[in-house]
C-alpha cells in the first residue's frame, strides 16, 4: 500500500509559479513511477507529467512542456511539480499518482494504482 498526500496548491496570478509536493508513505517509493494528473471543472482528468522510478525519464503533456518540471527525491519519498508561467487554463485539482505497471503508457491512468486526494490550483487573470 502507498498513501499519497499532495500539498502546495493555492491561488496565484497569471505568470506566477507554484511548487506542488506529493509525500508518499511506504518503503518502496523508489520502485514506483509517479505522475501528476489534473481535473478542471466540468472536464475529464488529464495527464500532466510523469517520472520514472529512478527519475531518469520524464514525460510531459504538450500543454505544460517548458513551463512545468517534475522531480523526485527518493530519500524523502517525495515527488515535486514546479509550475512556472501559469495560465488560467492550468486551474484544476492536481492529483499525484503512483504505479508499478509497465503495461500502460506513462500518460495512461491505468498505469497508476494509488492516487492522492488532490490539491487545488487556481490561476487568476
Amino acid at each position: 500500500q502507498v498513501q499519497l498526500v499532495e500539498s502546495g496548491g493555492g491561488l496565484v496570478q497569471v505568470g506566477g509559479s507554484l511548487r506542488l509536493s506529493c509525500a508518499a508513505s511506504g518503503r518502496t517509493f523508489s520502485t514506483y513511477a509517479m505522475a501528476w494528473f489534473r481535473q478542471a471543472p466540468g472536464k475529464e482528468r488529464e495527464f500532466v507529467v510523469a517520472i520514472s522510478w529512478s527519475g531518469g525519464a520524464t514525460y510531459y503533456a504538450d500543454s505544460v512542456k517548458g513551463r512545468f518540471t517534475i522531480s523526485r527525491d527518493n530519500a524523502k519519498n517525495t515527488v515535486f511539480l514546479q509550475m512556472n508561467s501559469l495560465k488560467p487554463e492550468d486551474t484544476a485539482v492536481y492529483y499525484c499518482a503512483a504505479g508499478q505497471s509497465r503495461i500502460a503508457a506513462p500518460g495512461d491512468e491505468r498505469r497508476y494504482d494509488y492516487w492522492g486526494q488532490g490539491t487545488q490550483v487556481t490561476v487568476s487573470s
